[in-house]
Parts: C-alpha cells; structure tokens; sequence
C-alpha cells in the first residue's frame, strides 16, 4: 500500500465487474468496486509483500494445527484474494492483504459470510481516512475478526500487531439521532515487540506467533 505501480489509466467512476475483467491484469490488480465504485489499492514497498507472507504462513500453521485437532472445522488461508460483500454479484469487493474463509468448493468465489478474519498490513504512506473507509465496510459485511498490521518507518521490521473484533450493538442515542455505522470494530488485542511471547490470540482458532517468525 503505497503508490500504483503503474499510471492510472481515464477510466469511469463506475464499472461493472464484467467491465473489469476486461482490463489489462496489471491494471484490474489494482483495482476494488466499493458498490461499482472504481477505487485504486495503494500497492506497498517490498517489506509489505514479505511481512504479508510470513503472516500468512504463520496463520495457515495455526490453522492446519487447529484443523487437525478439530477436523470438522476447515480453513483456507489466503493472501490478496477478492472478497465479495453481497450473498450475489462482483461488482462490490475488498481485496484484503490477509484473509481467512470457511473451507468452500474450489474456484468458488470468496464471500464475506464465508469469511472470518481479513488484514490489513500498512505501510507509512496509508492514511487514517484509507484505513477508515476499508474497514468501515468490512464491518458492515459482518466480518468477525480485523487485524491490522502496521510497520515501521525506518526498519524493516512489523512495528504493531492490532486485532479488533466486531461490535454490532448501538448504545441508546437521543431521539432522531442514528448512527452512520451499525456495527464497527473495537480492540480487543495489541501486541509489540516487548511483548516476548509473541502473539497470543485465541480467534477464529488458536494463532500462536513468535516474532522470530516475522523477523525481516
């Protein structure tokens, strides 16, 4: 998540998922439909792609640990695959860095009800506005579990480890008062460097991870 890799082409606000298809892959990768949106996905530095892949190899290590001690649950850990928000249609998807879904029939398309934890891994050029407006409909697609991963700025190194947990009730607001979100995301787990445990979370499964694991 940083800049496009390539310049951006004109292209209209809206398109459909069909439409995008059509595109160059270098281009359509670079591309989410918010609701048939055209929005661009920062692309980061290369310690984006490797601190990505190591997570994703650790959290699939705990998921074949989990499954192979609860063989009815089944997993499958991805990285920067599609996750479509409706129960129908492409044209309204997140392309998280990490995910985690329910098992499902293969060449099947990934969707949030199949879906039980996305991540993000920021880089210093993401803003709090791009971060906000992700996470919002991930939220309001009823995604259980957020990480957020965040890195540091002059190491090479993963600076914080942040896992949130959706929150669907509304706290009574005055009369003609309604909230813009009814269901958002609270912390419910922060892990650093000093912490020498490693990471420590018990959901969707058991994820145990050492730092050691994630070193650069």
């Amino acid at each position: 998540m940083s800049s496009p890799r390539i310049e951006k082409p004109d292209l209209p606000e809206y398109m459909t998922w069909e439409e995008l298809e059509r595109l160059p892959d270098e281009i359509a990768e670079q591309i989410e439909l918010w609701d048939g949106r055209v929005v661009w996905v920062r692309r980061g530095p290369r310690e984006h792609q490797k601190f990505t892949r190591r997570l994703v190899n650790e959290i699939e290590r705990c998921s074949r640990v989990d499954m192979s001690t609860r063989p009815e649950r089944r997993w499958e850990v991805e990285s920067e695959t599609n996750v479509f928000l409706g129960a129908s249609g492409k044209s309204n998807f997140l392309t998280p860095d990490f995910l985690v879904h329910r098992c499902i029939p293969s060449y099947q398309d990934v969707r949030a009800a199949d879906t039980v934890l996305v991540g993000e891994v920021l880089s210093p050029a993401n803003t709090q506005t791009d971060i906000e407006a992700k996470t919002s409909r991930y939220a309001a697609a009823g995604i259980v579990w957020y990480w957020e991963v965040t890195l540091q700025r002059d190491v090479s190194a993963i600076a914080k480890i942040r896992a949130y947990g959706l929150e669907t009730g509304v706290a009574t607001l005055p009369e003609g008062v309604r909230p813009l979100h009814r269901s958002d995301y609270r912390l419910v787990g922060e892990w650093a460097h000093a912490d020498e445990a490693g990471v420590k979370f018990g959901y969707p499964f058991p994820i145990e991870i050492l730092w050691d694991s994630l070193a650069f």
